[in-house]
């Protein structure tokens, strides 16, 4: 499996099929069993801490259900990172925050914790921690997940017009296949630990693979049974 740079790669498949687990490996998060994962052309596993932490810098990470800090508020997520890795000036490190926080449209939640946000509020309280080291590629594990028909179009809008502002690289796991299809220039599905390549939003529509369409029909019809 190979993203380019400047793609969005979308990562659809049934619960527990593995695309976390893929994503978070990719991220340089979990070591694989087997195998090897290439980041900016270094491999993972090979690397020593400092190394890996140098490379981490490149990347933004979206995790399932915000994994906010709940005693920090809104600002104070946004600066952790920028504060844990870069030797920057109060001034330098609240300019930051403020210009994250108005690119998700949560200036006036400056000083608020994540309990007073609205469950939309604190997705997109996520992503303007995820982009705070400016990063090159972008991991969003759900970004849609829990969000009512209209946030999830707000939340697909702005996800867009980020990648637009910062061109940069996206990998985007995903329950909702309208999602999929708007944001990705590629799909892959992940079940049973498998990636299959479907290709374009279009091809993917029309995959001759039966457990892609079992998938995909599966989303509306009922259940899904995966051999």
């Amino acid at each position: 499996l190979q993203i380019k740079h400047g793609e969005t790669l979308g990562i659809i498949g049934p619960s527990g099929g593995g695309k976390s687990v893929l994503l978070k490996t990719m991220a340089g998060l979990y070591a694989p069993k087997s195998g090897h994962v290439y980041c900016e052309g270094e491999d993972w596993q090979n690397l020593k801490s400092e190394e890996k932490r140098k490379l981490a810098l490149h990347i933004g990470m979206l995790f399932q259900k915000n994994a906010l800090f709940d005693s920090l508020s809104a600002a104070e997520n946004i600066a952790f990172p920028i504060q844990e890795h870069m030797q920057w000036s109060k001034e330098k490190v609240d300019l930051r925050v403020r210009e994250c926080l108005t690119a998700v449209g949560l200036l006036d939640a400056y000083a608020k914790l994540p309990h007073e946000l609205s469950g939309g509020m604190r997705q997109r309280l996520a992503i303007a921690r995820s982009i705070a080291l400016n990063p090159e590629i972008n991991f969003y594990d759900d970004p849609t997940a829990g969000l009512d028909p209209v946030n999830t179009d707000k939340m697909i809008e702005l996800l867009m017009k980020l990648k637009q502002q910062f061109k940069s690289t996206v990998l985007l796991v995903t329950h909702n296949l309208a999602c999929a299809y708007q944001m990705s220039d590629r799909i892959i599905l992940v079940a049973n630990q498998e990636v299959i390549e479907t290709g374009t939003p279009e091809q993917t529509k029309n995959h001759p693979d039966p457990r892609v369409q079992q998938f995909i029909q599966g989303k509306l019809t009922g259940p899904l049974h995966w051999g």
